[in-house]
């Protein structure tokens, strides 16, 4: 068999160094020094370029300029950095494999917008200002404001893992659903429609939820225009890229009753400066970042990786493919 040298840029203790080249012996590991995230381009590294397979974020020139790299496997769900036209050439001109984590953040990035539209729905918003603030009892204003998610409509835009994952937590609520998708498909567990048509669907929704990640072509995509074509009193959710919103259109949209409340995990840019106005905003939650949060994320991160690489070394199929 043929040994192969995995490389990752994760930032693992001792342990949990042990732990991983315990689980792909007899095939050798390379930690490197400077860790990445997929917020921060890792740093090239000859280590990554001669390697087999990299494991967490290499930089995009290592893969490029390798004549090694077999198979990348991203410590995230998104892949922006990557999603270029050379990058895929490189990878196909390899036959290579191109894969992410979307099975450990699909679960509780969907819990997450779950939550934002139940809080939404029985008004939680609003009961916790009275408890923070005046403790007066809104019993006559919040009880006739309260909803049921059943034949509500949920758009989903940036359909994908999370989505389908969204579709499953909120069936035994009786929604409708339909997707927005750069490839639209039959085989979609909801009907789905072309990011071109987005338009055409805003109005239709009660919840427009965005899990669309950033790239040139979704950059600034929800702006005046798509909030005025929004259902009066609609609810926008944004767990993909702050930079596919015009926080300040969304701002004015909220001031004027056309949506009715924001809830938002990602913004631009991050952190979310303490002066901008969206924090005093009464119908806005901002949560920091937090939607593919779980507990143990790290080893939930190994153990895919290591799923994944007993497929690889068997030559089956692998989980989260991109391309």
């Amino acid at each position: 068999m043929e040994t192969l040298a995995v490389w990752t840029n994760i930032d693992l203790t001792q342990s949990e160094k042990e732990w991983l080249e315990a689980q792909i012996a007899p095939h050798s590991l390379r930690v490197s020094e400077v860790s990445g995230t997929n917020l921060e381009e890792g740093k090239g590294q000859e280590a990554c370029r001669s390697a087999n397979i990299a494991f967490g974020q290499p930089a995009v020139n290592d893969v490029l300029q390798s004549e090694a790299l077999d198979w990348i496997h991203l410590t995230s769900a998104g892949y922006t950095r990557y999603d270029r036209d050379d990058f895929r050439k490189r990878i196909a001109e390899r036959k290579g494999k191109f894969t992410n984590s979307s099975s450990v953040y699909d679960n509780p990035c969907a819990e997450h917008i779950v939550s934002f539209m139940l809080a939404n729905n029985r008004r939680l918003l609003q009961s916790h200002e009275e408890h923070a603030g005046s403790h007066s009892w809104i019993y006559g204003r919040l009880r006739p404001e309260t909803r049921v998610l059943r034949d509500q409509n949920v758009l989903i835009v940036g359909f994908g893992a999370i989505g389908r994952r969204l579709v499953e937590l909120l069936t035994p609520f009786e929604c409708n659903f339909l997707g927005i998708r750069r490839s639209p498909s039959p085989s979609d567990s909801i009907r789905t429609f072309a990011v071109s048509d987005l338009e055409a669907h805003l109005a239709w929704a009660d919840h427009v939820v965005n899990i669309l990640p950033a790239s040139p072509s979704t950059s600034l995509i929800f702006g005046a225009d798509q909030f005025e074509k929004m259902k009066n009193g609609a609810a926008f959710y944004n767990v993909g890229r702050g930079d596919t919103v015009n926080q300040d259109a969304l701002l004015q949209s909220l001031r004027s009753g056309q949506i009715s409340a924001a809830f938002l995990d990602v913004t631009s840019p991050e952190p979310l400066p303490s002066t901008n106005a969206l924090w005093n905003e009464p119908n806005c939650l901002i949560t920091p970042h937090i939607a593919g949060g779980l507990q143990s994320e790290k080893q939930a991160l190994l153990d895919h990786f290591v799923s994944n690489f007993k497929r690889y070394v068997n030559k089956q199929s692998l989980l989260d493919v991109v391309f």
